[in-house]
């Protein structure tokens, strides 16, 4: 693929965990796929990146929406790095961290999905108090 394919994959991707349309997000995945989550956690196959990704599209977390900071393509290696930042909002509460995805491609479909962040744990806190120090997105701010 050329570096607009794989930019144009790699933002409908992450696009389609704001739309919380799980079958979608899986599609984009080989059959063989490894995703490794921040923590280190290793799943492979489509039943076993289904089973990881269940709590957050159930709502576990609260409504979760990625916002894309920056996107670095490398056609050459048939690699994606999208930075994000991701927010967490609840009834009363709302959290965000920072984080990126690595993305590995065969054709146009993932082959591996490494995820890092800049938390151990979501930053949690009252909406008013992570609106009045900055952490939570700009109104309207999501990137590409």
């Amino acid at each position: 693929m050329n570096r607009s394919e794989i930019e144009r994959i790699t933002l409908e991707f992450t696009k389609l965990f704001n739309d919380e349309d799980l079958n979608a997000v899986l599609s984009y995945f080989s059959d063989d796929a490894v995703y490794v989550e921040f923590n280190g956690t290793k799943h492979k196959g489509i039943a076993a990146i289904r089973a990881a990704f269940e709590p957050q599209f159930g709502g576990r977390f609260g409504k979760m929406t990625f916002y894309t900071e920056d996107l670095l393509i490398d056609p050459e290696t048939q690699k994606s790095l999208i930075r994000w930042t991701l927010t967490l909002e609840e009834e009363e509460r709302q959290g965000a961290y920072r984080g990126l995805d690595i993305l590995f491609f065969i054709g146009k479909k993932i082959v591996q999905k490494h995820t890092y962040c800049k938390a151990k744990v979501p930053l949690i806190n009252k909406k008013s108090v992570m609106i009045s120090n900055g952490t939570w997105p700009k109104n309207g701010s999501t990137g590409k």
